[in-house]
């Protein structure tokens, strides 16, 4: 389930009351979105990931609670709660969640007009 609302301005937003876990799926709430990329929070339920894809965006995920296993060109990353990881564009990556989870994912496109 992915929703989509603008966050209000000037405001301190606690993060966990702004995507609610879905049991045995994953739920997600883009919080911005321009023609440059994305901000989206997701949240995992134990068990659940993201098939191997590739994006042409650069890929930034920023782990809340739980623990993430990527796997980015191949080879794997553990992410736990505080901890970035980039994911290049054009490059295969996937992840599970092995216990219930919440990430940031920021999504930057290079830009070609400059």
């Amino acid at each position: 389930m992915t929703t989509t609302q603008a966050l209000p301005p000037a405001e301190a937003l606690p993060l966990q009351a702004l995507i609610s876990q879905t049991e045995h799926g994953i739920a997600s709430r883009i919080l911005a979105k321009t023609s440059g990329g994305n901000f989206t929070l997701f949240a995992f339920d134990a068990g659940q990931g993201l098939t191997e894809h590739t994006s042409p965006f650069d890929a930034y995920v920023m782990v809340l609670e739980g623990t993430l296993l990527l796997t980015i060109g191949g080879q794997p990353v553990r992410a736990t709660p505080g901890t970035i990881v980039r994911m290049p564009a054009g490059v295969p990556h996937g992840l599970d969640a092995p216990e219930p989870a919440r990430m940031m994912l920021l999504m930057l496109r290079e830009r070609t007009d400059a």
